[in-house]
């Protein structure tokens, strides 16, 4: 965890933007970082920086939230899930998306549809990359728009190159 930009999660974001910018997405990269100086309450500095953009940019349709997983055992064992990818070490990716048991969420299914044809996506041209969708009951901002997901490159074991590499395939 570091708050140098060059060496954490937002580098990994901004491969991800230049490979959308060179299919000819427009791209709006936010380089925040929501949790620092703590986790507490990051997605609700998040959110308020969502409901910005999406008020400056109302044409907005997809927000990806990028984050990496942190898989660790009780013992403090970290895992790094990781895939061969064309002959190269790449940090497998997880979509997340969510819903609420009230049905506060009520487009959660275009999100979920909108993650899974992702997920097959990548498994069809990169088996390994994917790791299941998880779905969970929890809003991770996913209430702001239909085209809303987060995104687990990797995890804190992985390297920056393994995450960069899979954000270049996302």
């Amino acid at each position: 965890r570091t708050t140098d930009c060059t060496h954490n999660v937002v580098k990994v974001g901004e491969e991800m933007a230049t490979v959308f910018r060179a299919h000819g997405f427009q791209v709006i990269h936010d380089t925040t970082l929501f949790d620092y100086p703590s986790y507490n309450e990051a997605y609700d500095r998040s959110k308020a920086a969502v409901e910005q953009w999406l008020k400056q940019y109302p044409t907005i349709k997809v927000v990806l939230d990028v984050h990496r997983d942190a898989i660790q055992t009780q013992d403090g064992t970290r895992y790094a899930p990781a895939a061969n990818i064309n002959g190269m070490r790449a940090a497998q990716v997880m979509i997340i998306c969510g819903a609420d048991v009230d049905g506060n969420l009520p487009n959660f299914k275009q999100n979920l549809r909108f993650a899974a044809r992702w997920q097959a996506k990548m498994a069809q041209l990169y088996p390994g990359l994917a790791r299941p969708v998880l779905f969970d009951y929890r809003y991770y901002n996913q209430d702001l728009t239909t085209g809303s997901l987060l995104i687990e490159m990797g995890g804190h074991a992985n390297t920056l190159e393994e995450a960069k590499y899979s954000a270049r395939l996302v």
